[in-house]
């Protein structure tokens, strides 16, 4: 597993790692940018309130960062995050899971406190509320 760090000037070094992304994970992202013809494209990765336990993860492909995001990059692949998903995704590990019940991304968020049995939501201890128990009945992942 590789470790994607947030890019900065030239001349200061940020060791602090926003995102890891297994090597599955990043040659899906790849072949999937070549399968659409946008090679120059980046990987969004975002949070967005909704979802069976509170708070959700989306992805979408975009042409280029926004003011205040945090771009990261390895093995010719560009991941962005905005400013208040960062706050949740710090740390966190995304991978590509392939399985008889489907395949798809699957991240690992060591700041949820409980996440929903799909895996695509998830509730952290400063969320209001209580907590899904990992259950899923009204999930539509």
């Amino acid at each position: 597993m590789a470790v994607i760090e947030q890019e900065t000037m030239p001349n200061i070094i940020d060791v602090t790692p926003i995102l890891s992304v297994t090597p599955s994970a990043v040659e899906v992202i790849r072949n999937l940018l070549q399968q659409r013809n946008i090679p120059n494209h980046s990987l969004r990765v975002f949070v967005s309130g909704g979802g069976c336990s509170g708070m959700q993860y989306g992805m979408a492909f975009e042409e280029s960062p926004k003011e205040f995001d945090k771009v990261v990059a390895m093995d010719g692949v560009s991941l962005i995050v905005d400013s208040t998903s960062f706050m949740y995704l710090q740390g966190a590990t995304i991978d590509y899971v392939d399985s008889l019940m489907g395949g798809g991304f699957r991240i690992e968020n060591p700041n949820a406190e409980s996440s929903c049995g799909c895996g695509s939501s998830f509730r952290t201890a400063n969320d209001s509320g209580e907590s899904s128990g990992g259950g899923c009945s009204s999930c539509s992942h």
